[in-house]
């Protein structure tokens, strides 16, 4: 808007120049007039790519019959110190936000994406943008998108309580990205918790005002592992109050709502990796998916006997082919070589007991986020792929749910038996290719 702003201005001034054309300046108002009208062409371009490059954008709808709601908790972990911070004193503290199906009320709006808050707001994208060396009002205009979520609504009552699934974020992102695949998950009957990883993330905002910002080291093996231990105990710990939450031990409307006999578990990246590490070492966890997430930050799982899924991008043949090449010559360090051997050992053997491994084609990393919605211009960084960001997000909710309704719900199962012609984008992964 600051470019149709000065585009106004400068018609104003265009139309007083007149006034030197008129008189003996008149090459002098010639000049500043066809001047004047070149900056205004160039700003209108500017103005209409910005709009559609970087548009006010909204979360695309969820596809279940159900409205959905939520609630966000701030819950501390006190048997466990915060090693991330310099003050010995500090406990683990979390944010979490809980999506389930609601009563929509009439005349309601749907909540926005970002912190309603203004100062929390700015907090926000302060952080954002001094992450991504860039002035903040690049991101002002988020504080116009639109979830389809509506804030502490009812939940809709079930005579029998709604399955649960936890979804961790990647490095570096924060729970905010998975909001649509909360949104639909929960449209469809059930109880998603999204979780904020502290000081991993690019912003978690706190009740009191407090905003932490990204403060993990993940750059060596050793690294990662004590990362993927603490978030791994994060998951374990959020499992332990919802379980709280569904006994009435903390009071809230889902006491009794929660089937905490049928709890899945998912994530993105180093989220998928933490997903896959929960649910080998928590027997309460019953299913699991990894979206494109690496192996190498968790200790080397020979076997998981409870179904697991593997989603991962379009370049994964290519980068199956590529390794195998490089290890047949001996281009591949020990190190690495033994590490994503191991990779492909826990993909082979959850092939072997019945779990999924497919690839996207069309997609890269971040084709399983939100961040693809954000804008066009997106895709030239290659963090996500040439397909339609709506597409993908919709294939990968379809078989997110498939997955789910198969092992939590007992319904379903079409899509996770193999190829179907409805997503030909999707390729499954047979165990004699690893």
């Amino acid at each position: 808007m600051l470019l149709i702003y000065i585009t106004t201005g400068l018609l104003i001034v265009i139309v007083s120049s007149r006034y030197f054309q008129k008189s003996r300046n008149y090459k002098l108002g010639k000049l500043l007039k066809y001047s004047l009208a070149s900056i205004i062409v160039v700003l209108m371009v500017v103005s209409v790519g910005l709009s559609v490059y970087m548009p006010v954008f909204h979360l695309p709808k969820p596809d279940g019959p159900e409205q959905v709601g939520t609630q966000t908790f701030h819950w501390t972990d006190l048997s466990r110190d915060e090693v991330l911070t310099a003050d010995q004193s500090d406990k683990r503290e979390l944010m979490i936000q809980i999506w389930y199906p609601a009563e929509r009320k009439d005349n309601s709006k749907s909540e926005f994406l970002f912190p309603k808050d203004k100062e929390m707001f700015k907090k926000y994208i302060q952080t954002y943008a001094n992450s991504l060396h860039l002035p903040e009002f690049v991101f002002d205009y988020w504080k116009y998108s639109r979830t389809n979520t509506y804030e502490n609504a009812e939940i809709v009552p079930s005579t029998s309580p709604y399955p649960l699934v936890l979804l961790s974020h990647g490095m570096g992102t924060s729970r905010v990205l998975h909001a649509s695949q909360a949104e639909n998950l929960a449209s469809h009957g059930y109880i998603v918790v999204t979780i904020d990883h502290t000081y991993s993330t690019f912003a978690t905002i706190f009740p009191d005002g407090r905003v932490t910002d990204y403060k993990t080291k993940v750059k060596t093996i050793d690294e990662r592992r004590t990362i993927g231990e603490i978030w791994t105990e994060d998951v374990k710990f959020v499992i332990n109050q919802v379980e709280k939450l569904n006994s009435g031990a903390i009071e809230s409307q889902f006491k009794g709502k929660m089937d905490v006999s049928h709890m899945g578990v998912m994530g993105h990246s180093f989220g998928g990796a933490t997903a896959f590490n929960t649910a080998y070492v928590d027997d309460r966890i019953k299913a699991g998916i990894n979206m494109d997430g690496s192996l190498i930050e968790v200790v080397n799982r020979e076997d998981i006997r409870k179904p697991f899924m593997f989603i991962r991008s379009g370049s994964f043949k290519d980068w199956l082919v590529d390794f195998k090449k490089k290890k047949s010559h001996n281009k591949v360090n020990d190190e690495v070589n033994k590490q994503l051997s191991d990779e492909l050992h826990i993909i082979k053997n959850v092939i072997r007991q019945g779990g999924n491994a497919i690839y996207v084609e069309g997609t890269e990393h971040f084709n399983f986020t939100d961040l693809q919605f954000y804008s066009p211009l997106i895709k030239l960084t290659g963090i996500t792929g040439d397909i339609d960001g709506k597409r993908g997000s919709n294939i990968v909710n379809q078989y997110v749910l498939d997955f789910f309704n198969t092992y939590l719900k007992g319904t379903g199962g079409d899509l996770i038996q193999g190829p179907n012609g409805k997503y030909p984008e999707v390729k499954f992964v047979e165990s004699s290719e690893l």
